[in-house]
């Protein structure tokens, strides 16, 4: 019987790496790590920072910052992970000193990936919402409306939308009281209905239980595509990191069909060619390409691991990179096309339309299409696309902490039982995401997404490139040269994410200091294992005196190196001498000395049976040959 799915009459793909395993193919590597650096920022976040920095000309500071800061950095971290066929806490026996940073990369994972899986699990409550003949934040006579509220869509057409539904069409004047701030039916279904929001981040009140339960389903979702680990997430991604594309195809096709798409899309590209001077523009480019790729989030490592040893990950970084920086600017035409829409029928400029974040994918958008015939239809593609490009990147967050746990302990028993591991870090996520869908939550929730992952993320992966290049050691000028480039970038976006701070708001809601103190907490959270764990092994190194000390921590682990002992030949030997293995801890030393003996069993076994081997092939061959030749072998028995 075929194993593993396997045609019958074929011969079964086996694991390079059968311990670990290994991807089924390398398209699922690519799918997957698109699916991971594609996320929600790249449709609510980059349209938005592209038209607010001079349209058009935003594309060159981006696509300069991607060229010398984005795929070095991806291609660094895709390496890295394949090489030593280790997550985020494995590869740093390349110094163990360093291995805060990986605890830095799993702290910032863990973040993420709590307020993360609240906003796939509202965009889950959104689709659900959709399945109706009228989506429920078109008009402004529900129970929760206020006086304030004014809709895009006529008197007249509610009639006709509750006679027939299905067949109402969106041709009317639109109705907008003139007020000096007009509130939208949707924004206020988001706040009032949805949310149910409290009046300060310290007010939880209660739990909100839809958001709840599509809280639990999401997880659900998410640890059932992993319950394999790569091999069933590597299947997954077949429909998650491409449907998304169909779907961003399907609302681009009906979006610039539409009156006044074409202004949104103008108001989008075109270039403000003086932008390009300030120092602001090419910061943004900078921070967006850093943090849409998703680097020193720890995944990317991950990831690779799983790769093939002789995968050509420079080619793979150079394709993920581009699809990524390709889909960010494919989205701006999908959004800004509805936008230009609706802003056309209200008649005013599509600045007062646009938005980003959680008030494009909840507010900006669902009103949008409630504008569009048959509505409840391209709201369930909208949100159904959202919800992939979400769980794309949350399953590389859950499976970054799972590959960490297990490489870390590394015991027959927790390979064998991942399945339990992916189990309890998926309920502990659970119950950590409890809070976020309180009335409170959605400051919470930007709370997290402001400060867990912003500078910490910089300073993750500056120590990153000074381990490799500076302590590790350089392998060549080019390489050397690539690094530089690369820290310069990362040292510039640091430095541009500092001096352009401004204090987190909602809305008209601005936090308190004790909230913001917990936001700078949890950034700071993730960088201040990098010297507490270096000073514990420092404390730990062999040595009399702090030199010393510090030179044997920064030293390689006698293990670093490829996984499989087949490649660990030519320029990938160990070079672990006499000298290096007593320069080591006693436990360390011990385990070094008990292998070595072990190797050289082997090869002096090795070595016993192939001259047994020669002795047999020369006793045959001068059996044979015995009676003829006899007279030319003068030691016959030689």
């Amino acid at each position: 019987m075929a194993e593993n799915g396997a045609v019958p009459g074929e011969p079964v793909k086996k694991d390079e790496n059968s311990r670990r395993g290994n991807w089924g193919n390398q398209i699922e590597f690519v799918l997957t790590s698109v699916g991971y650096a594609v996320g929600l920022g790249n449709v609510w976040r980059f349209p938005y920072l592209c038209y607010r920095n001079g349209g058009g000309a935003f594309m060159l500071p981006y696509f300069i910052m991607l060229v010398f800061c984005g795929i070095p950095l991806f291609f660094l971290e895709l390496s890295f992970g394949q090489f030593a066929s280790l997550g985020c806490l494995g590869v740093w026996k390349i110094s163990p000193m360093f291995k805060g940073v990986g605890y830095g990369m799993m702290v910032v994972s863990t973040y993420i990936g709590i307020y993360y899986n609240v906003v796939i699990c509202i965009a889950f409550y959104y689709f659900f919402l959709s399945m109706t003949n009228l989506l429920p934040w078109t008009y402004c006579n529900n129970p929760w409306n206020t006086p304030d509220c004014s809709g895009v869509v006529s008197s007249y057409q509610l009639n006709a939308s509750l006679a027939n539904a299905t067949s109402s069409l969106v041709a009317g004047v639109s109705e907008v009281v003139n007020r000096t701030k007009r509130t939208s039916p949707s924004e206020e279904y988001w706040k009032h209905y949805v949310l149910n929001i409290s009046d300060d981040i310290g007010n939880f009140g209660e739990v909100r239980l839809p958001i709840l339960g599509c809280l639990a389903v999401s997880w659900a979702v998410v640890f059932l595509c992993l319950i394999r680990g790569v091999k069933s997430s590597g299947k997954v991604v077949y429909f998650t990191a491409t449907f998304p594309y169909v779907v961003l195809t399907i609302l681009f096709i009906r979006g610039i069909t539409l009156d006044g798409a074409i202004n949104g899309i103008k108001y989008y590209l075109t270039p403000q060619w003086q932008k390009v001077l300030d120092a602001k523009v090419w910061g943004d480019a900078a921070s967006q390409i850093f943090y849409s790729l998703g680097c020193a989030w720890g995944g990317l490592i991950t990831m690779a691991s799983y790769n093939k040893f002789h995968n050509n990950c420079f080619r793979d970084s150079i394709i993920i990179s581009i699809t990524n920086c390709a889909t960010s600017v494919y989205a701006g035409f999908v959004i800004f096309s509805i936008l230009g829409f609706m802003a056309h029928h209200l008649n005013v400029p599509v600045s007062e339309v646009a938005d980003h974040g959680p008030g494009l994918a909840f507010v900006a958008y669902p009103e949008a299409l409630t504008l569009l015939p048959i509505s409840p239809l391209w709201s369930l593609l909208f949100f159904f696309m959202l919800i992939l490009l979400g769980l794309g990147t949350q399953f590389c967050l859950l499976e970054t902490l799972v590959t960490a746990i297990v490489d870390e302990i590394g015991t027959d028993w927790i390979i064998k039982n991942k399945t339990v591991v992916t189990l309890s870090v998926a309920i502990a996520g659970f119950l950590l995401g409890v809070p976020l869908t309180t009335q409170a939550g959605i400051y919470w929730l930007l709370l997290m997404d402001n400060y867990a992952a912003s500078f910490s993320l910089v300073i993750i992966s500056c120590i990153m490139c000074i381990c490799i290049m500076y302590i590790y050691g350089k392998e060549g000028k080019r390489v050397n040269m690539a690094l530089s480039i690369l820290s310069l970038s990362l040292q510039f976006i640091l430095i541009f994410t500092v001096i352009q701070y401004k204090p987190i708001t909602y809305n008209d809601y601005v936090y308190p200091g004790w909230s913001l103190a917990i936001g700078f907490a949890m950034a700071l959270s993730s960088v201040v294992c990098i010297p507490i764990y270096a000073l514990y092994k420092i404390s730990k190194s062999p040595g009399a005196t702090f030199r010393e000390r510090l030179k044997a921590a920064c030293r390689a682990h006698p293990k670093w190196g490829p996984a499989l002992q087949e490649h660990r030949t030519g320029r990938y030997a160990p070079m672990a001498s006499e000298d290096t293995v007593e320069a080591r801890p006693l436990k360390e030393r011990d385990e070094l000395k008990e292998e070595q003996k072990e190797k050289e069993k082997e090869k002096e076994k090795e070595e016993g049976k192939e001259k047994e081997r020669k002795d047999e092939i020369s006793l045959t061959i001068q059996g044979s040959n015995g009676s003829t030749n006899t007279h030319n072998n003068p030691n016959p028995s030689a």
